[in-house]
């Protein structure tokens, strides 16, 4: 039995890609096993996921910001329907819902409907990210976890924790099992958005940032585990 009763999983859109396709069924199916996995330890669990496998809008320095921002937003909407069907291949009764109106393909976003989703057993998949442009995923993952009161915000990294420094260019980087909030902003490490970061120490929800790659990392995490890196 996990020690938490509700939390908040950020995936990344290249979590859904195989490197080749945008959206890969065996890597969504991959994606959304694990979080059957999750769903079967009793946890109540909201998912927040990214579109950096579709679209990178900050890339093109031609475009305005707010129009690139906003194709991010749709991204993020084409990931959502993908997982939530794999879910329900699987048996895992789940809601995509976001944050501006899009009526046809997802339910739009209100706060008790999304609590009473979560409390039934339900699996909310937040899409659209904040509904508003200049904000990335990460900060639409810590304003949800708020929202719904998640004991924890889990992170699937592609490493396997928070280092001082970029552990790919330096082999003596040192990984931390636990950091404070005000140390990750102040040495501006790059766990996530730093928005994100000071608005999950304001509301007082533990980061897990864990590797995307740990077989059953996240269920292994939320049992007590010592994985990843823990952000409090």
């Amino acid at each position: 039995m996990s020690k938490y009763k509700r939390i908040l999983l950020k995936i990344s859109g290249e979590a859904l890609s195989d490197g080749q396709m945008n959206i890969c069924g065996d890597s969504t199916n991959k994606v959304a096993r694990q979080i059957k996995q999750i769903v079967e330890t009793g946890v109540r669990l909201g998912v927040v996921v990214g579109g950096g496998n579709i679209w990178r809008g900050r890339t093109i320095d031609t475009m305005d910001r707010a129009t690139a921002d906003y194709i991010g937003m749709l991204a993020t909407v084409m990931n959502g329907l993908a997982l939530g069907e794999a879910l329900t291949a699987l048996g895992i009764d789940n809601r995509v819902v976001s944050s501006f109106a899009i009526d046809k393909v997802a339910e739009t976003y209100f706060l008790p409907d999304v609590i009473r989703y979560l409390d039934s057993g339900k699996v909310v998949i937040f899409v659209g990210g904040t509904g508003s442009p200049y904000f990335s995923t990460d900060s639409a993952a810590s304003l949800r976890a708020c929202e719904i009161h998640a004991d924890a915000l889990v992170c699937l990294k592609a490493v396997d924790g928070l280092y001082d420094s970029d552990p790919k260019l330096n082999p003596n980087a040192h990984k931390y099992d636990e950091i404070s909030y005000d140390k990750v902003i102040a040495d501006n490490l790059k766990a996530m958005d730093l928005t994100a970061i000071a608005m999950c120490r304001e509301f007082g929800v533990k980061i897990i940032a864990l590797g995307k790659d740990e077989p059953d990392g996240v269920v292994r995490a939320l049992n007590g585990e010592k994985l990843g890196t823990i952000i409090k």
